[in-house]
């Protein structure tokens, strides 16, 4: 370990916390002393002191161990580029627009990429008011359902979260041209295209020569 490197971003992170030392020294049960040796490169954490000590700074641990947090490229603010997230353990469902570390339970999370194949389930839609009802055709147990559905369309995001043994139907404002996502929990995701009176996936439409 460099303790300089990890010095000087203990320092960077406390300050961008708005937080003393004594604050640090408090939260975990040390001396003042410790955490101004740490910052001055005199010594790193103890191995015991890392997890709490990244929690309290906000920032990813193995990043703090290496004394460099690595910065994403700015948000180009393309929504069109959106990227889920799903967590494992908890089923957190995150949202992304740009290069982004996503963590969650302890894990990092990887970019969900969609799979379109004969498990991908067909969907119809109608308009009601002024609203579209789309009604997936899925099952719905606890061991297989929807876990969300979402839909893009430029600077918009349309996030429904779904549940085990409740219908697998759903009501979006009425917007046309936009994408719909959704996400089963054995089969990964899935994205459709326009909204016609029968929705099929996109790699479908463009077998059947839509666009």
């Amino acid at each position: 370990m460099d303790c300089s490197k990890i010095g000087r971003l203990i320092a960077q992170l406390r300050k961008e916390k708005g937080l003393t030392q004594q604050n640090i020294a408090n939260a975990l049960n040390i001396s003042n002393k410790t955490v101004s040796k740490w910052e001055c490169g005199l010594g790193c954490p103890d191995v015991s002191l890392w997890a709490d000590l990244s929690v309290i700074l906000g920032a990813d641990m193995a990043q703090m161990m290496e004394g460099e947090i690595t910065l994403n490229r700015p948000d180009s603010g393309n929504i069109n580029k959106i990227n889920f997230y799903v967590c494992p353990a908890c089923k957190n469902v995150l949202v992304g627009t740009g290069s982004s570390s996503i963590f969650c339970c302890g894990r990092k999370l990887e970019r969900l990429a969609t799979n379109q194949d004969e498990s991908t389930p067909h969907i119809t839609t109608e308009i009601i008011d002024v609203d579209y009802y789309i009604t997936i055709d899925h099952e719905m147990t606890r061991e297989h359902y929807i876990l969300f559905a979402a839909y893009v369309k430029s600077d918009i995001v349309f996030l429904n979260r779904l549940y085990p043994e409740q219908s697998p139907t759903l009501r979006i404002p009425q917007i046309s041209d936009g994408k719909l996502y959704l996400y089963c929990t054995k089969h990964g995701l899935a994205v459709y295209s326009l909204f016609i009176k029968s929705m099929t996936p996109l790699t479908k439409q463009k077998a059947n020569g839509k666009k």
